[in-house]
């Protein structure tokens, strides 16, 4: 999401010193979506992950940004795109992007949890889920509907724990407890 840049391009050169520093202290969850950097987050990370590094060293997720689709049979060519974009031939993980009160509707119009569990039986991802950025009554309405999500991305911010406007400890509860 936020790389470093040259001008309006990704400072490659920038980013795999920070990709190497990063694998080298041990660390190996890499996550982008279509939509960092207006796509050049995608093929930065080909450039200076996938094509540098062998498959099993790291873990690589991306996500299914809806604002991208306007049926459900725009996702599995989105899908492939991205794949292409990163150098991968599957995902770790593969969330359904920013889900809250906004995207969810979306989400279930066009079928997205039916798209991420038949990509993960075809074996194109091994986790799904989805990023989330919503309030605790949403979450758990989400959690209760689709029991097939593996993985939530939650945006917590530690010193916003007790923050009553972001509902991050609240949150991290619903997400522990399903």
């Amino acid at each position: 999401m936020r790389l470093p840049m040259k001008g309006e391009e990704v400072d490659i050169p920038q980013t795999k010193e920070m990709v190497d520093a990063f694998l080298e202290a041990g660390f190996n969850y890499f996550d982008t979506a279509h939509g960092y950097l207006q796509g050049k987050s995608e093929t930065a990370l080909r450039e200076a992950l996938t094509s540098r590094y062998p498959r099993e060293s790291y873990v690589l997720a991306d996500k299914l940004t809806l604002n991208y689709i306007k049926k459900p049979e725009d996702m599995e060519p989105f899908f492939q795109k991205q794949l292409m974009l990163c150098g991968a031939e599957y995902f770790d993980t593969y969330l359904i992007h920013n889900l809250g009160e906004a995207w969810y509707p979306m989400a279930e119009r066009v079928g997205a949890f039916s798209f991420l569990f038949d990509l993960k039986r075809r074996g194109l991802v091994k986790r799904i889920g989805f990023s989330f950025h919503g309030t605790p009554q949403m979450l758990e309405q989400i959690l209760t509907q689709h029991p097939e999500t593996e993985v939530v991305q939650l945006q917590i911010n530690y010193l916003d724990w007790e923050d009553e406007a972001l509902w991050a400890k609240e949150c991290y509860e619903i997400a522990r407890k399903h």
